[in-house]
């Protein structure tokens, strides 16, 4: 059954047996998730080398152990990510799974939806169909992904990608919008984790697709 199906599905059909997330849309997001936790816990350690703020992240959370290490890890996985996204955007624009799951998308029903939610009111029956706030979260989280990575490339390269980097207000600029990126990240990591724990069957769908 295709995606098209399982998001048209007759009244009187139960969703949960239909195909929620094709077999593309699951592996790249399990790469993704991969990818993300090597380049937060080696970034944090590469943080902790010139912080920019009052603090540090405990080493027990970071990777790498020390710059050099670090480094080497942020760059195995910068690469992991940028390739693994790239497939994704592609496919997800192709197919145009990202313009029959993100859109519409109408303040009012945001705002409907982020107070049913707050309210433990939010249904989640169809997991087929994202709900208003999710469709924010998902574009949201998209764009900063966009963002860490082109951040990203101006600290690493700045003469090469001068530009790039004049552009985000110089190095660094670049390196406080790249935290703020990073941190935007891990709080949808804490939102989306939490909700996969509330609602299982939602990561049931993202392992066997159904």
């Amino acid at each position: 059954m295709s995606v098209q199906t399982a998001e048209r599905l007759p009244l009187g059909i139960d969703a949960s047996h239909s195909v929620i997330h094709p077999r593309w849309v699951r592996v790249t997001h399990w790469i993704n998730a991969l990818a993300m936790l090597m380049m937060i816990g080696s970034g944090w350690q590469i943080y902790n080398a010139s912080p920019l703020f009052g603090f540090e992240f405990p080493r027990q959370i970071a990777l790498g152990n020390w710059l050099a290490g670090a480094l080497l890890w942020h760059f195995a996985a910068m690469w992991l990510l940028v390739i693994n996204g790239f497939v994704y955007l592609t496919l997800g624009i192709v197919t145009g799974r990202f313009r029959r799951k993100f859109f519409p998308i109408r303040p009012s029903d945001v705002l409907h939806d982020l107070f049913a939610a707050l309210r433990g009111k939010l249904s989640h029956d169809d997991l087929s169909v994202y709900n208003a706030v999710q469709k924010l979260l998902y574009l949201g989280i998209l764009l900063t992904g966009i963002v860490i990575v082109l951040s990203g490339l101006s600290i690493w390269k700045p003469v090469q990608f001068q530009a790039l980097t004049s552009f985000f207000g110089g190095y660094n600029t670049a390196r406080y919008v790249h935290f703020a990126a990073m941190t935007a990240i891990v709080s949808f990591l804490v939102v989306h984790v939490a909700l996969a724990v509330l609602v299982p069957k939602s990561l049931r769908a993202m392992i066997v697709g159904r």
